[in-house]
């Protein structure tokens, strides 16, 4: 009821329920006029361009192929999916590169002159399948880059050049690393060269001539020392092998069987050392098993077996007989 004694709101129909509900009286009134004014005012930009974009969508037409483009694609990507998978990606490669050959040699770029030079342990077909030449090869792809880096691979090849001259020639010039000595090494005999390259394993007869070196580690040292002993020209003609002895210091292995055993330095006094005692004692000729030259003061000699046991005998001979009888 009102000041007045009077009721507020009518107790008749829906007013009596709507009287009790909430957001009723002014404040329900001003709370739905605020959503009705909200309701009328426009969409902000961001709303209008994505309104406009959806219509954009729905409302294009495609253009006409569009699903058979993308049929293929799909088909296109589950092959190539496959490919990858399967292991197929080098032939794949290769008979394109086939393929772009063939147009090109039809075009007129087959190579169809090619000269070589340079090749003297290595042949003619072991140089072009180093570098990757066939029949097939077009002059117009044929990339020399990779083809240098190629025969660069080969450990005979030291260096090599690749020129390409249209319309049809190519021109390969190597540089070949020249056989040094032969390596030993755990029961495997390989030329190398002389900064130590293993060129190949020995097989060739007319490499027998070169000097031989053994052991561990002998490969990259072998030129500093063989060019030492090659001052001695007459003790170098009697090694048969030159052993580096734990990777610190070499024996020289004689034709004779003569160990000569050298010190870690000093390899140029005990190789003089050596020279001046065989020419003046012939000490190499002599039944000896091995030389010990690496105590700079002395020289060491042991002696064979049978010189051993011949020194044995001549040491008993002329040994006095012992007295017979004594003092009774």
């Amino acid at each position: 009821m009102n000041g007045r004694g009077r009721i507020a709101v009518p107790l008749t129909g829906l007013a009596r329920w709507r009287a009790w509900l909430p957001g009723s009286g002014r404040a329900g009134k001003r709370a739905r006029v605020q959503r009705i004014n909200k309701a009328e005012r426009p969409p902000s930009r961001l709303a209008r361009l994505l309104r406009r974009c959806t219509r954009m969508m729905f409302n294009a037409r495609l253009p006409r192929g569009l699903g058979t483009a993308a049929a293929a694609l799909v088909v296109a990507a589950s092959v190539g999916y496959g490919v990858v998978r399967g292991g197929h990606v080098a032939p794949v490669v290769d008979a394109l590169k086939d393929v772009r050959d063939s147009l090109a040699n039809v075009a007129g770029f087959r190579i169809v002159a090619l000269a070589l030079t340079g090749h003297q342990h290595l042949s003619r077909e072991e140089v072009l399948a180093a570098a990757g030449v066939t029949g097939r090869n077009s002059l117009l792809f044929f990339d020399v880059e990779t083809a240098r880096e190629k025969l660069k691979a080969n450990p005979w090849v030291a260096d090599a050049t690749v020129l390409k001259l249209y319309p049809g020639a190519l021109q390969i010039g190597i540089a070949e690393r020249e056989p040094f000595a032969l390596w030993q090494t755990q029961g495997r005999v390989s030329v190398i060269a002389d900064d130590g390259t293993v060129l190949d394993n020995y097989v060739a007869p007319r490499l027998a001539k070169l000097p031989l070196v053994v052991g561990r580690g002998a490969a990259t040292r072998a030129k500093d020392f063989l060019s030492l002993v090659a001052r001695y020209p007459e003790i170098g003609a009697q090694v048969r092998a030159f052993v580096l002895i734990g990777e610190r210091r070499w024996n020289l292995r004689l034709k004779n069987g003569l160990d000569v055993r050298l010190p870690e330095d000093g390899i140029g006094p005990a190789l003089e050392r050596l020279a001046v005692l065989d020419r003046d004692a012939k000490l190499i000729a002599r039944d000896i098993a091995a030389i010990d030259l690496r105590l700079p003061d002395r020289v060491t000699v042991r002696l064979s077996a049978a010189a051993a046991q011949a020194r044995s005998d001549a040491l008993k001979e002329k040994k006095p007989p012992a007295k017979k009888g004594g003092p009774a």
